[in-house]
């Protein structure tokens, strides 16, 4: 654990020095942890989510760490590599690196969670699970909650991940969503976005992730065509200063579970 406090630490104060508008030591710059359960069948599912359902968000709310979603990609029945994803808020890396500690001692947690915490070693609750820890952009330094209406199960969350091909052209990409303009586009044709951050721990880097949020599919569609016609982006994208930054793009459409809490 002592370890992992260290490389979390490290990685925290490298993101200071590399992305631009940022400060490390900020208070009002919170950080998210994306976890990742992939999963095989129908008994790990429901493991999974009775876990989180009555076990994890219950004692995150606790521990005074409030609206923590959870979703599962629109396409998780066919797919062969099933997810569930979890979005934690932390406001600090000590909030982040303290809460496995904090839970292991919570009574009701181990209670609440006993199936899938004892589970045994041939009938895992998931098949792998990853963790992405992100820090937030100074343009959006705390989380948003989506100004819709409707129901849960209606709407759509989008979570996308832009990678780059160098360091250097990563920070570029990083400084488009900021200082030049692409944040404030996203608001202004009221795409909902839940958050914009940098990746500073994870399997995939350089990276910057980011949700948005719609009441249904053809809303989604609606917002991207308004986004991909509107003028001031077209002007941003053309900058011979910003292209070439995104090396890789994953889109993944999300509904977000019944107890999901954003």
């Amino acid at each position: 654990m002592m370890k992992f406090k260290f490389i979390v630490t490290l990685a925290v104060l490298f993101s200071s020095i590399c992305v631009p508008g940022v400060s490390a030591l900020s208070k009002k710059t919170p950080f998210y942890e994306i976890k990742v359960y992939h999963f095989e069948n129908a008994n790990q599912e429901d493991l999974i989510d009775d876990y989180l359902k009555n076990a994890f968000l219950p004692a995150m709310n606790r521990k005074g760490i409030m609206n923590v979603g959870v979703f599962k990609p629109v396409n998780n029945n066919s797919s062969e590599d099933k997810r569930i994803y979890v979005l934690v808020p932390f406001k600090s890396t000590r909030q982040f690196t303290d809460i496995a500690e904090q839970l292991a001692k919570d009574a009701m947690y181990n209670e609440n969670g006993k199936a899938y915490l004892e589970a045994s070693y041939n009938k895992s609750p998931y098949k792998r699970m990853e963790s992405i820890f992100i820090k937030a952009f100074s343009q959006m330094p705390s989380m948003e909650l989506p100004a819709l209406k409707n129901e849960l199960s209606e709407r759509v969350y989008e979570l996308r991940s832009y990678e780059g091909p160098t360091e250097k052209m990563y920070l570029r990409k990083v400084e488009m969503f900021n200082t030049g303009g692409e944040i404030s586009l996203f608001k202004r044709l009221g795409f909902n976005a839940v958050f914009y951050g940098s990746v500073i721990a994870g399997s995939r880097m350089p990276n910057l992730m980011y949700m948005t949020t719609f009441e249904n599919m053809a809303a989604r569609d609606e917002h991207w065509n308004a986004f991909r016609v509107d003028a001031e982006w077209k002007k941003l994208s053309a900058m011979e200063y910003y292209k070439n930054t995104v090396s890789k793009n994953d889109t993944i459409l999300l509904t977000p579970a019944n107890y999901s809490q954003i």
